[in-house]
């Protein structure tokens, strides 16, 4: 996978209650232990976001506190075509997509619930054939209340 396969790198991470949200570099997006050890930096009331959006076909969400880290993938079948999709669905312990082709986000869908966004809402917004991985990430910084900072880094 080449740095133009991805769409944007984000940290989104809440100090003293205000949400900040800084552009990280596009090599984050091919690598998941770069991309969560660089989310360490960051300080953060409520853990730090890491959003990857790729090629415009699957998403990733990254949650750091400290050691614990939780993570999702859009789209299981990423996992047979793109490095960090494979990096994330083996971190996971996923089941193999070629093994059943059925097109499901895997991982932690409840890893935004305490901030208001509900397992179920992540879900079917991984499902909405319409929508592309980044117009999802935005949905959910809108959720979040940081949407606005987001566009602002990603167009």
């Amino acid at each position: 996978m080449a740095e133009d396969d991805v769409d944007f790198v984000v940290a989104a991470y809440r100090d003293d209650g205000e949400w900040a949200v800084m552009e990280l570099p596009p090599r984050l997006g091919e690598d998941f232990a770069a991309l969560s050890e660089s989310l360490r930096r960051f300080p953060s009331d409520v853990g730090v976001l890491g959003m990857v959006s790729v090629k415009d076909d699957f998403f990733v969400i990254v949650r750091r506190s400290g050691d614990q880290v939780r993570v999702m993938l859009s789209d299981n079948t990423a996992a047979l075509d793109y490095p960090l999709a494979a990096d994330v669905a083996e971190v996971l312990d996923a089941p193999d997509p070629e093994d059943d082709d059925t097109i499901e986000p895997v991982g932690d869908l409840d890893i935004l619930s305490d901030l208001g966004v509900a397992s179920v809402e992540l879900f079917l917004l991984c499902e909405d054939d319409d929508l592309y991985p980044d117009e999802v990430l935005l949905d959910i910084a809108q959720r979040l209340g940081f949407r606005e900072q987001m566009e602002t880094i990603v167009g």
